[in-house]
């Protein structure tokens, strides 16, 4: 039996094609990592009532999500991290008076700041999700909120940059950037699990796509980025494999040795 390795999977992009479906030979691959006694795991921006799903469907019980904000393993929360709740209202007003809505996220539930915004509806309709953002513009008060979705379009990210000093932006949609703490990222959340199960680098995998993967593809020794990916994310990674349609997950995985 070889040696036990751990293995980091975003989801959209990644496992989820364009058309958000799993493709047949990833949910087998995952299933024969499952097998051989390997540790899978996600490791996502979305919140972790939008993959309920995928993780019953693989079997999945350890994940970071909120881009590394909130980690579980093995079913257990470990660490989390929610975004200064004063810094949260300032980038708020500021959004307000530039007509630019904002989205809530705790571990629960998501919240928009505005009703009916065209640039929420644009952004969040790519997730294909029954989930949608009702508005409640107090939602932030009294609670945590893990990540955050501020809608403005590129050119006007710099200004929120510039600004709000406690966030990092990250932008994942035409109309929308990820929000979380600054110097928060999916490789943060990743090193909670990894040190506490005390995997060797050699023994560290993860698959990604996006410009939220980067820190993730930069840190793991054995990084693999999708065909489909990014031009930062293939330049990041250890490997490029295909895209996810064309079993970009199994042949990726064949590729470092892991499946045969």
């Amino acid at each position: 039996m070889p040696e036990k390795s751990i293995i980091f999977f975003d989801i959209d992009g990644t496992l989820l094609d364009h058309n958000k479906e799993l493709p047949v030979s990833a949910e087998q691959a995952v299933w024969a990592l499952k097998e051989l006694g390997h540790e899978v795991a996600i490791a996502t921006g979305r919140a972790p009532f939008m993959f309920a799903d995928i993780r019953e469907r693989l079997g999945i019980d350890t994940f970071v999500c909120y881009n590394g904000q909130y980690v579980v393993l093995h079913g257990e929360l470990i660490y989390s991290r929610p975004l200064n709740k004063e810094a949260l209202h300032d980038m708020t007003e500021l959004a307000l008076r530039h007509d630019h809505a904002v989205i809530y996220m705790g571990n629960e539930a998501m919240k928009a700041n505005v009703p009916n915004d065209e640039f929420v509806a644009k952004s969040m309709n790519t997730f294909k999700l029954k989930i949608v953002p009702e508005h409640d513009p107090l939602y932030y008060h009294g609670r945590e909120i893990y990540q955050s979705l501020l809608m403005c379009q590129a050119e006007e990210e710099p200004f929120y940059e510039a600004v709000c000093k406690d966030f990092d932006f990250v932008r994942w949609h035409p109309n929308s950037v990820d929000v979380v703490p600054a110097g928060g990222s999916k490789a943060i959340g990743i090193r909670q699990i990894t040190d506490r199960l005390g995997i060797a680098p050699e023994h560290q995998y993860c698959f990604g796509d996006a410009l939220n993967d980067v820190q993730m593809l930069t840190m793991i020794t054995n990084s693999v980025a999708m065909g489909n990916g990014v031009p930062e994310a293939k330049a990041a990674a250890k490997y490029v494999t295909k895209p996810v349609d064309e079993d970009g997950i199994l042949h990726g995985l064949r590729m470092v040795g892991l499946l045969m």
